[in-house]
């Protein structure tokens, strides 16, 4: 491959007075001579090609060509152009730690909203819950009306002096004038579905019952205490009477075992309950009255006979039908 750049001839002195050239390759040659001959030997084709269009009449000379000198100054400012734009002078010592300064408050700054965000998600989730909370409704678990003080059918014994009477001294003073308003109540007029007949085989009871436990009431027969079940369903019935007064339909209630029967009779039907136990409890333990998830019988009378200052409870679910 033949090289565009021309060879640079030197002349140099030899003895007796010779000049004679001396030829450099193109390697030996600096980066200035090499852009020197490049831009020599553009304008010498250049200028041929001008003079070429000047003979054909293609170009007119407007203005004369630049002199060498021109050429010249180009030459040596043309490696100061090249050198590129000049190096932006490193910041100052103060603006340095004013960018500092200025990054640590925009951390900051990030922060605190953050901060402010995280602040507010919290107080929005505790409106949502206080304003859910306000909205909801609670199932509402009514109060049950105190009907039961103590266990129905107490009274003081027949022998004592003033005979059998209603024996308010079970009942708190407190609570008297309650005790005394229910029992101004008229009793209610049974329904269809409630017992108006007890019979127990093994003691011997076949009696009427009536709705209400009051001492007017439980001179009619065997008094259920309102608000109790009603028989074949599910509930407690509660039914008590006297054991020394007033035909002492309930005197032998402590002689009754498991497995003996206690038969309800309804306007429409017969129930046959079976005993499952019993016991003997202080006047004012009223828990024996609580309604039951079965079908149940609770028949309550005053204890030890003559005495009457406890009460004997027994037991009877109803028998499968």
């Amino acid at each position: 491959m033949v090289s565009i750049i021309p060879q640079l001839q030197t002349f140099e002195n030899r003895p007796c007075g010779i000049i004679t050239p001396v030829t450099k390759r193109p390697e030996d040659l600096s980066e200035q001579e090499l852009r020197r001959l490049l831009l020599d030997k553009r304008r010498e084709a250049r200028q041929k090609r001008l003079e070429r269009f000047r003979r054909s009449g293609r170009a007119v000379s407007l203005a004369p060509d630049l002199p060498p000198e021109a050429y010249q100054e180009w030459r040596v400012q043309a490696p100061e152009q090249e050198a590129g734009p000049e190096s932006p002078a490193p910041p100052s010592k103060h603006r340095r730690w004013l960018d500092r300064i200025l990054l640590v408050v925009e951390v900051l700054a990030v922060l605190g909203l953050l901060g402010v965000l995280a602040n507010g998600f919290g107080l929005l989730q505790t409106l949502n819950a206080e304003v859910a909370a306000a909205l909801r409704q609670d199932t509402l678990t009514p109060t049950p009306l105190i009907t039961a003080i103590v266990l129905p059918g107490g009274h003081t014994p027949p022998t004592s002096e003033g005979g059998a009477q209603f024996n308010e001294a079970e009942i708190p003073e407190h609570l008297r004038p309650l005790v005394q308003s229910i029992a101004n109540m008229p009793a209610p007029t049974p329904g269809p579905q409630q017992a108006i007949r007890i019979q127990v085989p093994a003691i011997g009871v076949d009696a009427p019952v009536v709705l209400g436990d009051t001492w007017e009431q439980l001179k009619k027969g065997v008094g259920q205490h309102l608000g109790t079940g009603n028989p074949g369903l599910p509930g407690n019935v509660v039914l008590s009477a006297h054991n020394d007064v007033f035909g002492e339909i309930f005197r032998d209630l402590d002689q009754l075992q498991p497995g003996d029967q206690v038969i309800l009779f309804t306007a429409q039907q017969q129930y046959v309950y079976i005993v499952t136990g019993s016991a003997i409890v202080e006047p004012t333990y009223v828990e024996v009255m609580a309604p039951t998830a079965e079908p149940t019988v609770t028949l309550v009378s005053c204890y030890p006979y003559l005495v009457d200052t406890k009460r004997i409870v027994v037991f009877a679910e109803l028998q499968n039908q």
